[in-house]
C-alpha cells in the first residue's frame, strides 16, 4: 500500500506544475485522499464486506467531493486532479497513468444489475473537466476525453473525442482541415475567441462561403446577358445553379 501511494505523490508532482512539495500533495490534494480511500474500501468490497466498502466510500466523498464506487477498479499512478464532482461507478475500470479532471462522470446508461455498465480507461487516458463517459465500452491507450465532452460509444487508443455527442478528431489526418477551420475562427477543440458553438460558427461559415459563390455567379451571368449573350432557360428557372453548370449558359 505504501509503495502505492509513493508512486501516487510522485505521479502528482510530475503532472501538476502547482505541486511544490511532496508533502503538501499527501496533506492537501483531495484525489490522493480519495485514492486512499477507495483501496479500502475495495478491499473491503473483495472480501464481501459491502457495507464496510459502501460506508468507507461514504466517508470519503464526504472528505473529499469525490464519489468512486467500492467496486471500481483503479489501476497505479492515477491522478484526479482538483477532484470536486468526479463520480466512478461501480463496474468502471481505469487504466495505469490516467487522468481525471473535476467533474468528471464515468458512469452507466443501463439498470441491470450484473452486467458490465460503467467504462473501461486504458493507460494513459487523459478525461477533461466535466466529460460525461456514458456506458460499458472501452476508451482505448492513451485516448484524450475533450472538457464537457458526453462519449456514449467507444474511442479508438490515441484519438481525440470532443462535443455533445463527442465525435473523434484525428490529428494527423485533419491538420489541414483544422488550419482552415481556424482561419474561419473555429477550433475542433471547443475553445473558440468568443466560446460560441464550434460547429455552429463552422456551419455558419460555409453557408455565408456558400451564398457568397451564389451572388459572385448571379453577377457573372447577368453581366454575360448585358454583352448579348443568351443563357439557357433550365439555368434561368434555377436559384441554385453552381460553376459546374456556368459552361451551359452560353449558345
Amino acid at each position: 500500500m505504501f509503495s502505492r501511494l509513493r508512486e501516487d505523490l510522485a505521479s502528482v508532482r510530475e503532472r501538476d506544475p502547482a505541486a511544490r512539495s511532496t508533502f503538501e500533495v499527501l496533506t492537501c490534494y483531495p484525489g490522493v485522499h480519495a485514492l486512499m480511500f477507495h483501496r479500502l474500501a475495495h478491499g473491503a468490497w473483495r472480501r464481501q464486506w459491502f457495507w464496510l466498502g459502501r460506508f468507507v466510500s461514504h466517508l470519503s466523498r464526504f472528505l473529499t467531493g469525490i464519489e468512486i464506487h467500492p467496486g471500481a477498479i483503479i489501476g497505479r499512478r492515477v491522478f484526479i486532479d482538483h477532484g470536486m464532482g468526479v463520480v466512478i461507478g461501480e463496474t468502471a475500470e481505469i487504466g495505469d497513468d490516467c487522468t481525471i479532471y473535476q467533474a468528471v462522470t464515468l458512469g452507466g446508461t443501463s439498470l441491470y444489475r450484473g452486467t458490465k455498465r460503467h467504462p473501461t480507461l486504458g493507460k494513459g487516458v487523459v478525461v477533461g473537466a466535466g466529460a460525461k463517459v456514458l456506458g460499458g465500452f472501452t476508451v482505448g491507450d492513451g485516448a484524450k476525453i475533450g472538457s464537457n465532452a458526453v462519449v456514449v460509444k467507444p474511442v479508438p487508443a490515441e484519438a481525440t473525442a470532443v462535443g455533445n455527442p463527442a465525435r473523434i478528431i484525428d490529428a494527423e489526418r485533419d491538420v489541414q482541415r483544422e488550419q482552415k477551420a481556424e482561419q474561419m475562427g473555429f477550433s475542433a477543440y471547443g475553445v473558440t475567441r468568443d466560446m460560441d458553438d464550434p460547429v455552429s460558427k463552422a456551419l455558419h461559415g460555409l453557408l455565408d462561403h456558400a451564398v457568397e459563390t451564389d451572388r459572385r455567379l448571379q453577377a457573372m451571368a447577368a453581366r454575360l446577358e448585358a454583352a448579348g449573350l443568351k443563357l439557357d432557360s433550365s439555368v434561368e428557372a434555377s436559384d441554385d445553379f453552381d460553376a459546374s453548370r456556368l459552361s451551359r449558359m452560353v449558345d
